[in-house]
């Protein structure tokens, strides 16, 4: 089994923590990817017929927030050079999910057998590079701490509609004293490629979510007395829309487990 590792002071094509990740997982490991390959960019997918690929770009559009794209295939194509000279859409992933008609209806390791010539793959920017920003300020990342996926939500934060795209706005939430949501707020604005600041602090009822203990996707997470949950706009919102939308076929990654690229994450950052 390859091992992961931190990038080193000397980096070739071969020895790139991201490439070690993505050959790991191309091997069958199943793990989240929250503090892998440090520095290196990490993706949400949807995979969807080319049929409804120019609608969902148009969704993407309007909602860059939850959806902001970072990569695109050819139609057909497995490959996304731009992210990964070897990069392999089909492999690559600790696990996926198959839908049908809206429903999951398989979560493998690997997608070679449901690949078809007319899907068009969509890689979204994703929370963990701008975690990275997080911990160098020396905040603390709960779900890393405890190592564990992070909490996502279901929202009542309506998204803009494009075709049979439309729904709810899927969160991440990470709990900060209010000193360091302030923080959280200013560190994160530099980072809109990868959801940049958050969209609401405190008052998860307000946004919809009843019970902050249970979330639709990740794991739960502790929220101290002295802490205020903060929720910044999430990549599994395509899910959300996938599943209202009732595709006839899509793919997506297992919320939490995400398409590690050899993107820096500070390419990410604008000022």
């Amino acid at each position: 089994m390859t091992v992961l590792v931190a990038a080193q002071q000397t980096e070739t094509p071969d020895t790139l923590p991201s490439r070690k990740a993505r050959l790991a997982y191309r091997e069958g490991l199943v793990a989240s990817t929250a503090g892998v390959a440090p520095g290196f960019v990490q993706g949400n997918l949807a995979i969807l017929p080319a049929d409804y690929a120019g609608a969902f770009h148009r969704f993407c559009q309007l909602n860059p927030k939850p959806c902001p794209i970072i990569g695109m295939s050819d139609v057909g194509s497995p490959f996304i050079p731009a992210l990964g000279a070897d990069l392999d859409i089909r492999t690559d992933v600790p696990r996926y999910r198959v839908w049908r008609d809206g429903e999951i209806v398989d979560e493998p390791i690997d997608v070679t057998k449901y690949w078809r010539d007319d899907l068009v793959t969509f890689v979204l920017g994703c929370s963990f590079s701008f975690e990275e920003a997080l911990l160098d300020e020396g905040m603390p990342i709960r779900h890393i701490e405890q190592n564990v996926r992070v909490p996502m939500y279901r929202t009542n934060i309506p998204c803009g509609e494009a075709g049979p795209f439309a729904g709810p706005m899927v969160v991440s939430m990470r709990p900060f004293k209010p000193a360091d949501a302030i923080r959280a707020v200013q560190i994160t604005s530099r980072y809109p490629a990868v959801h940049g600041a958050p969209v609401h602090l405190g008052h998860p009822h307000l946004i919809g979510i009843k019970d902050i203990s249970k979330p639709d996707y990740g794991d739960p997470v502790p929220v101290a007395d002295d802490e205020i949950p903060v929720f910044w706009a999430c990549g599994v919102t395509p899910q959300s829309v996938i599943n209202a939308a009732k595709l006839p076929f899509a793919i997506t990654h297992s919320p939490g487990l995400m398409l590690v690229t050899d993107l820096k994450n500070r390419t990410m950052a604008v000022i």
